[in-house]
């Protein structure tokens, strides 16, 4: 890893916090349930509102053993069950940065922040 806000994937080639809270924003909105992350981004607007803002609402902690936590505010839809899709969302979530970037995600703690009603 190189300084603290970038993690060294392979020679020559490094990535940003930002990068790998877009990755896991991306990856939570994909769940069946989530009506969008905490600052309010669904899958849809996502390109219109920038997939920088979408990292605004995650935090990506540092392992001492090169590994990360992912910590994610999520708005539920109503009607799901929030136990399978905060699973759904720790499965997404970890698979995509590891797939991505090779990046060992120890944790993926997913905050319910509320639930949407649409009428």
């Amino acid at each position: 890893m190189a300084t603290e806000n970038t993690f060294k994937i392979k020679d020559g080639v490094t990535v940003t916090e930002e990068v790998v809270a877009i990755i896991a924003g991306l990856a939570a909105c994909e769940a069946d349930g989530v009506d969008c992350i905490g600052n309010g981004l669904t899958a849809a607007n996502i390109s219109k509102a920038g997939a920088g803002k979408l990292a605004k609402g995650i935090k990506v902690i540092r392992d001492e053993n090169n590994g990360i936590v992912v910590r994610l505010s999520v708005i539920l839809a109503y009607g799901y069950e929030i136990p399978a899709v905060s699973r759904s969302i720790q499965e997404k979530v970890a698979s995509s940065i590891e797939n991505m970037t090779g990046i060992k995600v120890k944790e993926v703690d997913v905050r319910i922040s509320s639930v949407a009603v649409h009428s």
